[in-house]
């Protein structure tokens, strides 16, 4: 039994401490936000460039909107840089934000970096800038849409659970984990990811064009990540480049000589980094198996 508390404190410990000192950081990083003084101010040269950051599961399209808006509302903006490191997420938050993208582009160039991955649907998201650099340990490409589920039927079955339910529609239920799909029902799902695949397929063509360097989709398209090289090789890409190239690309068709960089607020900053580092703490705490290694 003491073994088990021992254990059971293992797993409680971060919990509690952030628990017990949460007020106390609140209460610090206000009086750094008041007290610290911001050298930033110093500088009055208005900010001609600015970073668009799509570096999470895409879930949702309104904080990328934010930050566009704020981009948007600065006149002296005349470039963006999008960092991209995202596996992808929802088809619908993906394409937002692709149309964001694309309408932004067509008024200041918007030139996409990729710092990680940019795939499936931070692909889609991203595909619309003027230009696509990468990294050469970036991954590129899943073009492709995938529709999962689970059957917990028979663990239902053994802890006793019976579901009941009231629907109207003969494929109200399409998807659900409680039975086995019926093949009416898997039928309709298959047609409904192939309809988001040929939309998804139309627009990489759309969006990459003369780019493209193949002619037949089955070699872009059929849900593989390319290496940078590969991407690069295919049009999935425009090259394979460092962070100060897309700078540098980007200064150029901006026709900016000196890039001066629109900084977010004290408070966001701040914030941005202290979420950064919990998030890196706790991921290392409780899911060291996610950590990517050469």
């Amino acid at each position: 039994m003491d073994d088990l508390r021992n254990i059971g404190r293992i797993f409680t410990a971060p919990l509690d401490f952030i628990s017990k000192y949460f007020k106390v950081f609140v209460l610090l990083l206000i009086v750094l936000l008041i007290f610290v003084p911001d050298y930033d101010e110093e500088d009055s040269t208005p900010p001609n460039l600015a970073k668009l950051y799509l570096t999470t599961p895409i879930y949702e399209s309104d904080s990328f909107a934010a930050q566009i808006e704020k981009i948007i509302k600065n006149k002296n903006i005349k470039g963006v840089l999008l960092v991209i490191d995202s596996p992808g997420g929802s088809v619908g938050a993906s394409i937002e934000i692709a149309d964001m993208v694309k309408n932004l582009n067509q008024k200041i160039p918007v030139i996409a970096y990729v710092r990680g991955s940019m795939a499936s649907g931070s692909y889609y998201a991203g595909m619309y800038a003027k230009e696509i650099y990468a990294n050469r340990g970036a991954l590129v490409g899943s073009i492709g849409v995938i529709f999962s589920g689970v059957n917990i039927e028979e663990l239902m079955a053994k802890i006793g659970i019976k579901e009941q339910s009231v629907k109207a529609g003969e494929y109200k239920e399409v998807g659900t984990s409680t039975r086995q799909w019926s093949e009416e029902e898997k039928l309709f799902i298959e047609n409904l990811i192939l309809e988001q695949y040929e939309l998804f397929r139309q627009d990489v063509i759309q969006a990459r064009g003369s780019k493209l360097k193949v002619m037949d989709y089955r070699e872009f398209a059929e849900g593989k990540v390319f290496s940078a090289h590969i991407a690069a090789q295919l049009g999935l890409i425009d090259k394979v480049a460092s962070m100060q190239e897309a700078v540098a690309t980007l200064k150029a068709q901006a026709g900016v000589e000196n890039a001066v960089w629109l900084k977010k607020d004290k408070f966001e900053a701040y914030m941005d980094k202290f979420l950064e580092s919990a998030s890196s703490k706790i991921l290392s705490l409780f899911s060291p198996q996610l950590k990517a290694t050469l």
